[in-house]
């Protein structure tokens, strides 16, 4: 009947409801898609407060605590608690793993981020840096950066995907991990040993990509596919020592400083593999002058060597270039009146990913060129691979990145850092850094004072990444 009267009217009315009908439908979805994005929005703010608000720091923290908090918003959002899993090794170090399960075409996609940070002094923050506080744009506290926005991202999108009802592929599992920060022994690497089912994907996504912002503008989203080997050795020398008031000249302290002498004017050779290739090339076409022109040089065969030393000038791009070996800790002797009995001396080496990390230990011994220093690796060193770059993740990261950041190139980068992904990449699972966090390159204060994050690259970061998980999961 409503049929019959609308065309019974004149024709310009009948076309002015008709338009003024779209309208009100348009009107009433965007509303609806706008109040979806604040629910969204909402959420997350509630559970990256009470993240960061939970003290999970190396020392004296609890990530049990944390655990068991995000535990309870799955469970309490309708998640099976079949499918949350709060596991520990020590009582303060728990892990999560959660499951949102597809129909189980393809293998799982794994979300992984770390909830235990680097200490913080309450005494040197400019508020308390275990409480979420909203200043000038950004939201402070420990954490926030590295790396509880994401872990809150991925709790949040995993309850947003439960409420659409959205049926993936693959199995979307999500870990909240211990013992990044330090290396220990309760985090993923003992997850990997203990429940490796639970794991068990044909990717994963973590943290070591972020977005670069370069003078108020967004340049670059970067997808981490290989990491630096994290190795450190210590140099120590011991004498029969003496009294200082007839030196001789075997003085352990001297005789250390000459041997870090040498090793801080080595420079190990410059070696691009696939990751920091892709990266100087896309870079070459955004940078400008001399440090494009030498970006471009370095990727010939044989790379430009002066171009080589011109970059190595910057520490960012020299630590891309090349494996470094810095002395970090120094202790020696044990009275101001007595010749050194010993010294020692710790030296933290970067290694490139494909690197012998036996090489690198006789290159320090060549170097060092004193056979009464004895070098020892502080720990048993674990090398990794990089993950390949994969068309899959690439185009979809791209097109995600295009979608939200027009004009945004996507680039493969090496970290010059390391993260838990090594540790996945080990275990056959390839790891992909990538977060749509950006910021400025300038203002990285992941570890240091007043951490913080841009509340509006939080909430893009969120977008991005729950586009970029239903890309992945499915199947498109």
């Amino acid at each position: 009947m409503k049929n019959v009267i609308i065309f019974d009217l004149p024709r310009k009315f009948s076309l002015f409801l008709i338009l003024a009908i779209a309208f009100n439908f348009v009107q009433n979805n965007s509303c609806y898609a706008q109040e979806n994005l604040n629910d969204k929005n909402t959420l997350l703010t509630g559970i990256f407060k009470e993240l960061v608000e939970i003290n999970t720091s190396t020392s004296d923290g609890n990530t049990t605590i944390a655990s068991q908090a995000m535990e309870k918003t799955l469970i309490d959002a309708g998640f099976p608690k079949e499918d949350v899993h709060v596991l520990s090794l020590e009582p303060t170090k728990g892990n999560l793993v959660a499951r949102y399960r597809g129909i189980g075409k393809n293998r799982p996609l794994l979300l992984l981020a770390h909830i235990d940070v680097v200490d913080a002094k309450k005494g040197e923050w400019s508020a308390d840096p275990f409480k979420l506080t909203e200043s000038d744009g950004f939201y402070y506290g420990r954490g926030t950066a590295d790396d509880k926005a994401m872990a809150a991202i991925f709790i949040t999108n995993l309850i947003s995907y439960f409420r659409e009802g959205y049926v993936p592929e693959r199995d979307i599992v999500v870990c909240l991990t211990s013992d990044e920060e330090n290396g220990g022994p309760n985090g993923l690497q003992w997850i990997l040993k203990e429940h490796f089912d639970l794991l068990d994907a044909g990717f994963c996504i973590n943290e070591g990509g972020s977005g670069q912002i370069i003078n108020g503008e967004y340049k670059l989203n970067e997808i981490q596919v290989a990491e630096k080997i994290y190795q450190s050795y210590d140099l120590e020398v011991k004498t029969k020592g003496g009294h200082s008031s007839m030196p001789t000249k075997n003085n352990a302290i001297f005789e250390l400083a000459e041997a870090l002498s040498r090793l801080a004017k080595y420079e190990f050779p410059c070696e691009l593999n696939e990751s920091t290739r892709n990266y100087f090339e896309v870079m070459s076409n955004i940078e400008k002058g001399q440090v494009a022109v030498d970006m471009k040089a370095i990727l010939n065969s044989p790379p430009d060597a002066e171009a080589i030393s011109r970059l190595s000038k910057v520490p960012f791009y020299n630590a891309l270039l090349r494996t470094t070996c810095v002395a970090t800790l120094i202790e020696g002797g044990h009275a101001e009146n007595a010749l050194p009995q010993t010294a020692k001396a710790t030296v933290n080496c970067r290694i490139l990913p494909d690197t012998p990390i036996d090489d690198v230990y006789n290159t320090i011994k060549s170097v060092v060129a004193n056979e009464r220093i004895k070098i020892t690796p502080v720990w048993d060193n674990i090398s990794g691979e990089s993950s390949p770059l994969s068309s899959e993740i690439m185009d979809k990261v791209t097109n995600v990145t295009n979608d939200m950041w027009p004009g945004v190139a996507v680039i493969s980068t090496m970290s010059t850092g390391a993260s838990d992904g090594l540790f996945l990449r080990n275990a056959g699972i390839p790891t992909y850094g990538v977060s749509g966090i950006f910021e400025d390159i300038n203002e990285n204060r992941a570890h240091g004072k007043d951490e913080r994050i841009a509340i509006n690259v939080l909430f893009e970061a969120q977008e991005f990444l729950y586009r970029l998980v239903k890309e992945l999961s499915s199947g498109n």
